[in-house]
């Protein structure tokens, strides 16, 4: 296991555990965070645990083209009262992502220093956020990194209503034009949706 100094530089990649923890400590400025997401690196870990890097392999990923809408979805798109905006409330959007409970985990990985470094990256145009409104309420929505390489790194949703995130997440895609979307790590809702493991060996090529 790799500790992390205060020099802004990570191991390589190949040298992450079988699990996908690369290194441990460092600190969330602006500059470390855009080097990890550069290179195919991203911080996951619950409030009780120290900073840890994870590069996994498989890395669970999402290609636009792939994406697929059931024809229940299909209705709900239609017909939808939801309003999608970009980058309209970052800091509600985490904040709300930060309170949801999730199955198997104990903690959130999005504590109060998390918060405040991706609200950080936002204001430096490289966080993005999703929202879902009903009603002029915001029930829904996404965020995650994107450093214009083509690949957004999704970082978490959250829904207050049924379909709020998923209606958030499809339009998002299909009104954008990226290459990759980065889910990861495995889950069933993405999976649906068309996600799939690829090596990590072929994602770094679109980093």
């Amino acid at each position: 296991m790799h500790f992390l100094s205060n020099e802004i530089v990570f191991p390589d990649v190949s040298l992450a555990s079988k699990e996908g923890i690369l290194a441990i400590g460092g600190d969330l400025s602006p500059e470390r965070l855009l080097l990890a997401y550069k290179s195919g690196i991203f911080p996951w870990f619950d409030d009780e645990e120290p900073l840890m890097w994870w590069s996994p392999d498989p890395r669970f990923v999402l290609f636009p083209e792939q994406l697929k809408i059931s024809k229940s979805m299909k209705q709900v798109l239609r017909n939808t009262d939801f309003e999608i905006t970009v980058n309209k409330d970052f800091e509600s959007v985490i904040s709300h992502c930060s309170k949801i409970k999730r199955e198997g985990q104990k903690g959130t990985w999005i504590t109060e220093n998390m918060k405040s470094a991706y609200i950080k990256l936002h204001e430096l145009g490289y966080a993005k956020s999703v929202e879902v409104w009903l009603d002029n309420e915001l029930v829904g929505g996404l965020y995650g990194i994107d450093v214009n390489n083509g690949v957004f790194c999704g970082e978490s949703m959250f829904s207050l209503v049924s379909n709020a995130s998923k209606v958030g997440f499809i339009t998002f895609i299909q009104n954008s034009n990226y290459e990759l979307i980065d889910c990861q790590v495995y889950t069933n809702h993405l999976e649906s949706l068309g996600a799939q493991d690829i090596s990590r060996e072929e994602f770094l090529k679109y980093l």
